[in-house]
C-alpha cells in the first residue's frame, strides 16, 4: 500500500487485523480457484467441444474482475471501519455469485449434453 517512493504504507485504521485483511483474503483465494477452475475447464475441450469456451470465459472474467476491483473494494473497507460506517459489498457478492451459478448451470449442461 506504499506509493512506491520508499514512504511506509498509508494505514486507513489503526488495527492491520480488521476485516478489510480478511476479506481482501477471501476474495484473493476465491479469484485463484475460479482461475484454477478456468484452466480445469480448457481440458473439458476435447472431450466435451467448444463450447466449455464459453465457461472459460465466464470464469476468466469472473476472476479478472475480483482482481480489478480488489484494491478499490480494500480502501473502501478500511475507510468504512475509519468513519465507522461499514456496509456489505452487496453488488460484488451477487455478481459474483451469480457468475458461479451460471458456471455451474453451464457445467452441468455441458457435462449432460455434450457428449
Amino acid at each position: 500500500m506504499g506509493s512506491g517512493d520508499g514512504q511506509p504504507p498509508v494505514r486507513l485504521h489503526s488495527d492491520p487485523g480488521l476485516q478489510p485483511e480478511r476479506t481482501s483474503l477471501a476474495w484473493g483465494r476465491t479469484m485463484l480457484a475460479l482461475a484454477t477452475v478456468s484452466t480445469i475447464f480448457l481440458r473439458w475441450i476435447e472431450q466435451h467441444g467448444l463450447f466449455v469456451l464459453t465457461l472459460w470465459g465466464i470464469s476468466c472474467l469472473t476472476a479478472a474482475a475480483i482482481f480489478v476491483t480488489q484494491r478499490t473494494r480494500y480502501t473502501l473497507h478500511g475507510e468504512g471501519i475509519s468513519r465507522g460506517l461499514m456496509g456489505p459489498n452487496v453488488r460484488s457478492v451477487l455478481g459474483t455469485a451469480s457468475a458461479v451459478l451460471v458456471l455451474g448451470v453451464l457445467g452441468i449442461y455441458v457435462v449432460a449434453v455434450t457428449r
